[in-house]
């Protein structure tokens, strides 16, 4: 498991949760208990292979950007904070998250970034509208690269 990036999110929210959502998002920080239904992120598919070779399909959610404490390949620390803006110019939420993730990571923690895009602040929209989330880099490199969200659709490091 080398392939690890590092994932670093910085962003303002508007002021558009609903008590559903911020739970839920809360949540996927680690911030909060699980909520009972889920709507922003709804699966959480993983195969696993038992002794006997069969594969087995199932859904175990997990908190997407919940990770703390020390990190194992990106040096520093994990962590994920939102907190209510007193002056809310910039957007009503700060939120920021230094997490660890893998390639076999970026499909269903790309759906809740695509969320966090769609209620971003109008200071992460670009002319193209694309959203600036943050950035991501290598675990080994020291260059960063943008993490934007573009149609929908996370643009990964490749």
């Amino acid at each position: 498991m080398a392939d690890i990036f590092e994932l670093m999110l910085t962003l303002d929210l508007r002021d558009e949760l609903s008590g559903e959502e911020l739970a839920e998002l809360r949540w996927h920080l680690g911030l909060g208990p699980k909520p009972e239904v889920l709507r922003i992120v709804t699966e959480f598919p993983f195969v696993d292979e038992t002794d006997d070779g069969e594969l087995v399909v199932g859904d175990d959610p997990q908190p997407l950007l919940g990770r703390a404490g020390e990190a194992w390949k990106v040096d520093g620390a994990l962590v994920s904070v939102l907190l209510r803006r007193e002056h809310t110019w910039r957007g009503a939420w700060a939120l920021t998250s230094r997490q660890e993730i893998h390639p076999d990571e970026f499909d269903v923690t790309g759906r809740l970034l695509c969320w966090l895009a769609a209620r971003a602040g109008d200071c992460h929209r670009r002319a193209d509208g694309s959203v600036d989330l943050g950035w991501t880099r290598f675990h080994e490199s020291r260059q960063a690269k943008p993490l934007v969200v573009r149609d929908g659709v996370v643009h990964w490091p490749s």
